[in-house]
């Protein structure tokens, strides 16, 4: 098998050790991608855009990142895991750097494109190292573990960006990944073992993997998922401002209240995997269609926004911990490649999410991108019930 738990490699307290550094650096990924949707308003004002090209600058990281995801298991497939991550944790800082002194819109693109490229290498690679690190029963701890990163950056990132974004510009905000990824790196330089890379007869392939029926299915869910998701979250910060017109510190704490309530869903969710994955996986996009429904009748309203927006944090950052154990138990054998296809499945998602949510929210609306959101998202659940029955058929 490709990617199984290897007890010649680690002992049980160095894995956890370097699960939780490939944490740290998932939260400064998240951060990083996601640091424009708190920052919207004054990054566009100050490079002279629209709100609805700047978000572009989240789509152009999908860009990069779906294309890398999809490549990194064959043009790496002779070097050491260990080797690859910590290569893109080092692009993750370089990206930084060239966002936070971009003199103008066409340089900091040029940053987002660098992050794209470690978003995808590095999402790609981080199931499978997770599976060769921890014991099978653990899979789902230990993806839990690594998602809480991506909890705890929606937790302190956009609302930390916002204040900052105040006090020190939105350069200064995105300047603090720098050192955050100079810490992860470390980290995982010394905790990692060595994953040299495991010899197969031949080399899995990402795009064949849509060949299998019940593949294809998980992953249109997985694509109608963050495509609404990200339609609707890239553009809360004007949403907030301009419709349930919030000042800056009352629209940071509702971003950190969604943040903890995704730190609290996470840990939930976790818990209920290993017997109920996909009622999960059903249930997640259903309740977040009817927020986005309810945030269109009610976004006037700060106190019912502030609520309905704390729910959408529980469930929509505990989603990618429920398709990661489903990727683990539907591919054990060829993780990599199924890593690199879910994570170029999701980046595109995202893509789409912010590009049309963009267009939508210049040419129609606001109400116009959370309404695609709704659609897409109750889509997302028809697509994960019908995975669910073909998983049950392919019981013996």
């Amino acid at each position: 098998m490709e990617t199984t738990y290897d007890t010649r490699l680690v002992e049980g307290r160095a894995a956890w050790g370097a699960v939780l550094s490939m944490a740290l650096c998932v939260f400064v990924l998240i951060a990083s991608e996601f640091m424009p949707v708190s920052l919207l308003s004054p990054l566009a004002a100050d490079l002279g855009i629209t709100e609805g090209r700047a978000g572009q600058a989240i789509s152009i990281s999908g860009v990069f990142a779906v294309v890398t995801s999809l490549l990194v298991a064959g043009t790496t497939r002779h070097i050491d895991r260990r080797l690859v991550v910590t290569g893109f944790t080092l692009l993750l800082i370089v990206s930084g750097l060239a966002v936070t002194f971009a003199p103008d819109y066409a340089f900091l693109m040029v940053g987002r494109a660098l992050l794209g490229i470690a978003i995808g290498g590095f999402w790609s690679m981080s199931t499978a190292i997770v599976m060769r690190l921890v014991p099978q029963d653990m899979v789902p701890k230990g993806l839990a573990t690594l998602n809480a990163g991506n909890a705890i950056a929606a937790t302190i990132a956009a609302p930390l960006g916002s204040f900052l974004g105040a006090y020190v510009g939105w350069r200064g905000a995105f300047f603090l990944v720098v050192p955050l990824g100079l810490l992860a790196l470390v980290w995982q330089w010394t905790s990692l073992p060595a994953l040299p890379a495991r010899r197969r007869k031949r080399q899995g392939i990402p795009l064949a993997l849509l060949g299998r029926l019940p593949v294809a299915t998980g992953m249109a869910s997985i694509m109608m998922l963050f495509m609404g998701q990200f339609a609707l979250f890239t553009y809360l910060r004007p949403f907030l401002e301009t419709v349930t017109q919030l000042e800056i510190d009352a629209l940071s704490a509702i971003l950190l209240a969604m943040g903890l309530a995704g730190v609290l869903g996470t840990w939930c969710v976790g818990r209920l995997l290993r017997t109920r994955l996909f009622s999960i996986l059903i249930v997640i996009p259903l309740v977040m269609a009817g927020l986005a429904v309810a945030l269109i009748a009610l976004g006037a309203l700060p106190v019912p926004t502030a609520l309905l927006l704390v729910a959408w944090g529980f469930f929509g950052t505990a989603a990618p911990v429920g398709w990661g154990t489903w990727l683990s138990r539907t591919l054990p054998d060829e993780a990599e490649a199924g890593g690199g296809l879910q994570v170029a499945v999701i980046q595109l998602a995202i893509t789409g999410g912010a590009a049309i949510g963009g267009t939508l929210f210049d040419m129609v609306g606001w109400w116009g991108a959370f309404a695609l959101g709704a659609v897409l998202l109750c889509g997302s659940a028809l697509a994960a019930f019908a995975a669910s029955h073909m998983a049950r058929r392919s019981l013996p």
